[in-house]
């Protein structure tokens, strides 16, 4: 597994590749014109940016509360059909 500090020093386009290969995809939102999704990375958390001109990768200290970095995405993951069912 590919620790944060490698992944840190990773050129861009590697840090995507890294993340399609080892990341587990949390959750996403809408922001302004971006989506914004949140990896999970080893024990880190990694959001990455994308919108019409730019798409940008970035990491939470590892001080980071966990729910501080998950309390964005709640509201969009109370809505998720996780499991292909239909909400009642």
């Amino acid at each position: 597994m590919l620790e944060y500090s490698m992944f840190e020093r990773l050129p861009y386009r590697s840090q995507r590749e890294a993340l399609k290969k080892e990341g587990t995809l949390i959750a996403r939102r809408q922001v302004n014109g971006y989506t914004i999704q949140l990896y999970s990375l080893g024990h880190t958390f990694v959001e990455v940016w994308t919108g019409t001109e730019a798409e940008v990768v970035t990491t939470f200290k590892k001080s980071a509360n966990a729910m501080a970095v998950l309390e964005p995405y709640v509201a969009e993951m109370e809505t998720m059909d996780w499991l292909g069912e239909n909400e009642i």
